[in-house]
């Protein structure tokens, strides 16, 4: 009897593998970082030959943690990094090159040109998206443009596109010998090719991007069978479930209700809103987007606003600045002084993503005097977060005429009490952290599952969903008041830095 369903869990940092049991508690994890390249300033690239070695050795290591087999799996899910975006041969199934991540901001050029014929948001009706460096559809053509021999190899058949879902999928179900070659509707959505009433690619887009529909992947749902792993230790185990990592946390949140949030604190941040079964345009700046579709149903859409850099600021604090030697320092060095000092830190490293969308906004830290020390610093790292996700929750109240009743955290940075009641306090709502906070890995397991009748219904999903600890805001109205005004006077510092 198959008693536990799988994760593969491709993030922007490392590859994971995670086995669920029906109560959503983890079984087994194995997890490996993959380096990050930065060829020039603004390039953020990935090695996927890297990450498809990892996938098998987090499997077979994970598996082996736990004395599991085949046989002990009902289904595993995929779940990835968004718009990250490679291509390959075919035929050899060789990249043709280095993924360029969705932090990279090599096509600005073609966001001002696409821009200048009809404005960034020419494309939103259609897709839900502005135009910006942050999506797929701009690396594909950038790499289609410049990468030796990809023109010809997708004019003659042999080139294939896929963000890393599609690339893991590829692998694991055969690769050269009959892999699959599809998505799903969410990481479809993030292209700027799919239509959102339409979950199909987009003729106009294709032709306005100069992209061969001959290189796409099949879309389908979020959760179906799609095929079984071809090979290693979990051959035969079928794939049921992909979503994009921030669908599948709000997922693994449980956020199946209009009006249910969730916010991702990882390498960025993401703050999702389930906004039921109508795309709703955003006139505040953040995206539209799909949320899941389970099988027939009706696909389900969200608004999103995505922060390129939460926990990557804190990384940057150590790795660049030398300033911690562990990440895990930075919530003592932040408790060192009482206040921020009048420091603030916008950390616009690629441009700033929602709801200013300005591509030549670059990081900023305001306010210095010779007061500020190293816990200054430190605290304004991580209150840049906050400050980050109140913009967002503005925009999307904003847009929803829905007022944001509590917020469910996810990711790695939700261990940090500091930053949690802080959130708290300049958001005055309670903040809410989950029992099992793998959300992202554990939404996709749900997609399997569901897939697969291991889960009957999403009502299975919201009984496994508990409370570890609520933060309640305890901020008087007025430093609420003085705190953001500041930030938003710091935020304003990063504009137009690039000419």
């Amino acid at each position: 009897m198959s008693s536990f369903v799988g994760a593969l869990d491709q993030g922007t940092t490392s590859t994971r593998f995670i086995v669920f049991d029906q109560a959503g508690n983890v079984v087994a994890c194995a997890q490996q970082e993959h380096p990050q390249i930065f060829p020039q300033p603004g390039w953020v690239e990935h090695s996927p030959t890297d990450i498809a070695r990892n996938t098998d050795a987090v499997i077979a290591e994970a598996l082996r943690s736990a004395t599991l087999t085949a046989k002990d799996l009902v289904a595993i899910g995929i779940t990835n990094q968004r718009e990250t975006t490679l291509i390959w041969d075919r035929r050899t199934g060789e990249p043709l090159y280095n993924a360029l991540v969705w932090q990279d901001t090599r096509v600005d050029p073609l966001v001002a040109y696409f821009s200048g014929q009809g404005g960034k948001d020419r494309f939103r009706a259609l897709t839900g998206l502005p135009l910006a460096s942050y999506f797929s559809g701009l690396k594909l053509k950038w790499l289609l443009q410049n990468v030796p021999n990809a023109r010809e190899l997708a004019d003659a058949g042999h080139l294939m596109f896929g963000t890393m879902d599609t690339w893991v999928l590829w692998n694991l179900t055969g690769g050269v010998q009959g892999g699959l070659h599809l998505t799903d509707v969410t990481n479809a959505s993030r292209t700027q090719l799919m239509g959102l009433n339409s979950l199909q690619w987009e003729d106009e887009l294709l032709q306005t991007f100069s992209i061969p529909r001959s290189v796409l992947p099949e879309i389908a749902s979020s959760s179906e069978v799609y095929g079984e792993v071809a090979d290693g230790p979990l051959k035969g185990v079928p794939i049921a479930g992909i979503l994009g990592d921030q669908q599948a946390a709000l997922v693994g949140q449980t956020c199946f209700q209009p009006g249910e949030a969730k916010n991702t604190y990882g390498t960025g941040c993401f703050l999702l809103m389930n906004t039921g079964h109508k795309p709703v345009s955003s006139a505040a700046g953040l995206v539209t987007t799909v949320a899941y579709q389970f099988g027939r149903n009706p696909a389900c859409f969200a608004l999103e606003g995505s922060i390129a850099i939460s926990g990557a600021l804190v990384q940057w604090l150590r790795d660049n600045l030398g300033l911690i030697r562990n990440s895990s320092e930075i919530e003592a060095l932040a408790a060192s002084v009482q206040d921020n000092g009048d420091v603030y830190i916008v950390p616009a490293f690629s441009g700033l993503y929602a709801p200013y969308w300005k591509d030549h906004a670059r990081g900023v830290i305001t306010g210095l005097t010779r007061y500020a020390n190293r816990g200054h610093i430190a605290r304004a790292a991580l209150e840049a977060t906050a400050y980050q996700t109140r913009d967002v929750v503005a925009a999307m109240e904003q847009d929803s005429r829905i007022q944001l009743q509590e917020l469910r955290v996810d990711g790695g940075m939700v261990v940090n009490e500091l930053l949690m009641q802080f959130q708290s306090d300049i958001l005055d709502v309670s903040v809410v952290r989950p029992k099992v906070t793998e959300t992202t890995a554990l939404g996709a397991a749900y997609a399997a599952g569901l897939a697969t009748g291991y889960w009957k219904s999403t009502e299975d999903l919201r009984r496994n969903w508990a409370v570890s600890h609520t933060w309640q805001p305890r901020m008087s109205k007025e430093d609420r008041g003085h705190l953001y005004s500041s930030w938003q006077k710091a935020v304003t510092r990063s504009f137009n830095w690039v000419e």
